[in-house]
This record gives C-alpha cells, sequence and structure tokens, in this order.
C-alpha cells in the first residue's frame, strides 16, 4: 500500500476537488483488513487462509445527485480512475434532495486498546486452539472454524473532517458429534488468548452426548431457557428489522419509543467501543454506546446521518445502510445484576441443589444454565436457533428451527434430549413484559458469520415459545 490509509483517503479528497470541482462533497473510507481463518473438519485442520486487502470507499455529491464507488487500487492511476467513475455515476444519478450532507470536523473518541498479539496472530496459535478442541472432544468428530481478524481505517470528508482507527478481534465456533447428535460451542473475544479451545472442545462434546435418543415432542407453547448462541438470534433480528432507523422512518419496525415494549428485566445497549472497535461510522460519525431499551421501555433506534433526516446520527453508517438502513451490530443483552446473597445474578432458591448437569449429563453448559432451569416447572432448554425466517416484519414473526441439542425439563432437571423442533414466534413479544422469568449473570459474547460483528447476551429464561411441529415440518 503506497502510503498511510490516511493519506490515500486524503488524495482522494484532492483529486475530487481537482476532477469534479469544489462545490462536490466526498467523503472517503480507506480499510487495510486482515482475516486469518483455520477451519477444520473430521477431527484434522483442511483449510488454512490469510488474506489481506484494501478497500477504498467514495461517496460523492455532485450537481445534487449521489453516487458511491469503490475499488482496492491505491496508486495514482487506481484513484484517479475511482474517482473519474464516480463523477460519471454521480452525473447521471437521479436527484438526491434528501442529501444529508457531509460530517463535520468532529471530535473522534481514542481508539480502544488493541491486542497486537491477535492482529498478527500466526496460523500455529490458531491451530493450538483447535488442536485442544479436537482433544476435548474425547474422539468424536469434530468441525468448525477459529479465526483473526484486524482493520486499519482511515476517513477523510471535503469538509475537513478526518478520523483513524483500529481493531482486532478474535472467533472460534465448533461442534463435536456423535453418530446421531451435535454439540456445540462459540465465543468471540478481543483477544485470541482468551479462547480456550479445551474448554469450549469439553462443552461441545457434553452438549453431543447429552442429545442422544432424542424423543419427539408434540407442538404447542412451552417455557424455555434459550442458552446465550440461542439468544444471540433475538439479538440480530432485533437489531436488523426493529432498532433500524431506516425501517423506523418508513414505519415498518415495531419499536415505539417511550412504551414499555419489553419485560423490565430487559436492556438493551449497542456498545461498538465495549470491545475493540472502530471508534467512528462510515460516515466519520463517532460511535458511541446507545441504550436502545431500558428496563423493558424501548428507548431509541440507530441512525446514519440519511436516516437521522436533520437529527443527529447514532454513528451506524455501514456499507449498504442507505438501502437496508443502518443497524446495531454490537448489541448488549445487560446480565441480571448480581444477588448480594450469592454474588450471582440469581436468588440463592433458585441454585441450591442444583445437579451438574442435570439428570441428563452435559445438557446443563454452565451455572447460570443451571439456575434458571432449575426454577422450570416443565419446559424446554434450547441450546440453538437457526435456519431463521422473518415471516412479518413489522410485528417480528419469526419461523426457524432448533439445532445442537434440546431438552425436556421437569422439576428443574433436565431429562431426555428432544427431537429437533420448527416454531413461529414473534421476538417482541416473548420477551414482553412478564415474559423474562429470569437472565443469567454473564453475557456471552457471540460471533456472527461476518467478522466485525457480535452479540452478546446471558442465558434466558422465557414464559412462553411456539413450538409449530418437528423439524420436518
Amino acid at each position: 500500500m503506497t502510503g498511510s490509509e490516511l493519506d490515500v483517503a486524503a488524495r482522494v479528497v484532492e483529486l475530487v476537488r481537482r476532477l469534479a470541482g469544489p462545490d462536490a462533497q466526498a467523503e472517503v473510507t480507506v480499510a487495510r483488513h486482515q482475516l486469518a481463518l483455520t477451519r477444520f473438519a473430521n477431527s484434522f485442520i483442511h483449510q488454512n487462509v490469510d488474506e489481506v486487502g484494501v478497500a477504498v470507499r467514495l461517496r460523492l455529491h455532485l450537481g445534487g445527485r449521489t453516487a458511491g464507488g469503490s475499488g482496492s487500487l491505491v496508486d495514482a492511476d487506481g484513484l484517479t480512475a475511482l474517482v473519474e467513475r464516480t463523477v460519471a455515476a454521480a452525473r447521471l444519478a437521479p436527484a438526491d434532495p434528501a442529501w444529508p450532507g457531509l460530517t463535520p470536523p468532529t471530535a473522534v473518541p481514542p481508539a480502544p486498546p488493541t491486542d497486537d498479539a491477535t492482529a498478527q496472530a500466526r496460523p500455529e496459535d490458531r491451530a493450538e486452539r483447535v488442536r485442544a478442541f479436537v482433544a476435548a472432544v474425547g474422539g468424536l468428530e469434530a468441525a468448525g472454524y477459529c479465526r483473526t481478524s484486524s482493520r486499519h481505517e482511515a476517513f477523510a470528508n471535503s469538509a475537513g473532517h478526518s478520523a483513524t482507527g483500529r481493531s482486532a478481534e478474535a472467533a472460534m465456533d465448533g461442534i463435536a458429534r456423535t453418530g446421531t447428535a451435535d454439540g456445540v460451542a462459540r465465543q468471540h473475544a478481543d483477544h485470541l488468548a482468551e479462547l480456550d479451545g479445551a474448554v469450549l472442545g469439553a462443552r461441545a462434546a457434553a452438549k453431543a452426548r447429552a442429545a442422544a435418543e432424542p424423543v419427539e415432542l408434540p407442538p404447542g407453547r412451552y417455557e424455555v431457557v434459550f442458552e446465550p448462541a440461542a439468544v444471540s438470534d433475538l439479538l440480530q433480528k432485533l437489531a436488523w428489522y426493529g432498532f433500524n432507523g431506516k425501517r423506523y422512518a418508513e414505519r415498518q419496525s415495531f419499536a415505539e419509543p417511550g412504551v414499555a415494549q419489553f419485560d423490565p428485566a430487559v436492556t438493551l445497549v449497542d456498545d461498538p467501543l465495549h470491545g475493540s472497535h472502530l471508534q467512528f461510522d462510515l460516515e466519520g460519525t463517532p460511535r458511541r454506546a446507545v441504550t436502545l431499551v431500558d428496563g423493558g421501555v424501548t428507548r431509541a433506534v440507530v441512525h446514519d446521518r440519511r436516516s437521522a433526516a436533520g437529527g443527529a446520527s447514532t454513528g451506524h453508517a455501514m456499507a449498504g445502510s442507505g438501502t437496508f438502513g443502518p443497524l446495531p451490530h454490537n448489541l448488549r443483552l445487560l446480565p441480571a445484576p448480581a444477588d448480594p446473597t450469592t454474588g450471582s445474578g440469581h436468588p440463592a432458591a433458585s441454585r441450591a441443589g442444583v445437579p451438574a448437569g442435570g439428570s441428563v449429563t452435559g445438557a446443563v453448559a454452565d451455572p447460570d444454565t443451571a439456575a434458571l432451569v432449575a426454577g422450570m416447572a416443565r419446559g424446554l432448554l434450547v441450546s440453538d436457533l437457526w435456519y431463521t425466517r422473518v415471516l412479518d416484519p413489522k410485528s417480528l414473526v419469526v419461523t426457524g428451527l432448533t439445532r445442537n441439542g434440546v431438552w425436556l425439563v421437569e422439576d428443574g432437571v433436565p431429562v431426555r434430549a428432544v427431537r429437533d423442533l420448527r416454531f413461529t414466534e414473534a421476538y417482541p413479544r416473548a420477551m414482553g413484559p412478564g415474559a423474562v422469568l429470569g437472565l443469567g449473570s454473564a453475557a456471552v459474547r457471540q460471533p456472527d458469520r461476518t467478522d466485525g460483528l457480535w452479540w452478546a447476551a446471558p442465558a434466558v429464561r422465557l414464559a412462553s415459545w411456539h413450538f409449530t411441529g418437528g423439524a420436518s415440518g
């Protein structure tokens, strides 16, 4: 790469001024991204990839019209070609009366600490965690990945605003498989050193063994305990369809700021600076924590400059947000406050006498989940959700399947593994007033399919979840 990311961004702004004239408004982001991925299947590593790329994004407003362009060539010819084709596109674009203008020079918070060991991780560092995972499953078949990534990014616009930042992250996602059942363990972290392959592998193997010989259950409404992996799907859908400023403006969101739409136990915070993350968005707006739900009351949705429509952006502009809207993508469901009598998020009575893993050894992954399960007279313990699809975006009715382990709970003890079930449920209703019967005391960060995104949640006990049939229909 020729020069620093900020140097490249400044050169593009100057090229716009020279080629399109002083009235052109331009914003430029230059990102150098490294993604390294170690995949394993059949209990051995079959792929290790490490790619470094540079992306230059230009958004240009010229003569009342707006266009965007991108490229990866940062020499003089490559940058000139990017500006020329974006100028040509802007002159052919339709009028843009809703153009929000450029972010003015604004103070950006200091970058959170970034772990160099994670950013510069070697294949051997990831392979060490895979080896530990495979050893811990005790002869079961193992598959999954361990990834590390880092990003250096710079922003500049023709209003004189600029910013730089860097981030790093690590994630591991693995399954252990018997002949008939799978168990899963996932974790996202700012430091590769926080990922313990042995702990994750042992958890996945215990879940897989506990899921043997599942029984069929009739459809209906069941009380449930969702583990963090399952809760992360709820957070993702709430983020994309509910707290999206564009959908809210179009009246396609369930969100009603000022209304108690959730149980009082629910507080949702989008907090990109909670971990290692870039401290500004694609428009150069500083990022900050945004409380979306506070004690059950919806407080806010997130915005980029366009969806804010003259109001304040919350720093959520991202690639494609002009089309599908700005999204919270580092969403945390805050855990239960610690109980002073136990030091945990659960009353002392709910933890007394909880067997380690219940009668189906390994079904319960941790004390948080065990405490929530102990309070159920009859219900289901659910490890994970997948293949979830939105049926009604406005009310956020979703259908999908369970996977990687479901257990019937009776009198606070998991007694039988259950075959996977299909559900159809309105996510806001399921977390509505009176519907959240308990939260775990620790939020666990779950990786998204896209690096840079994560969802943090404790285990959750819900009063009712609508299962509509088996996995086959």
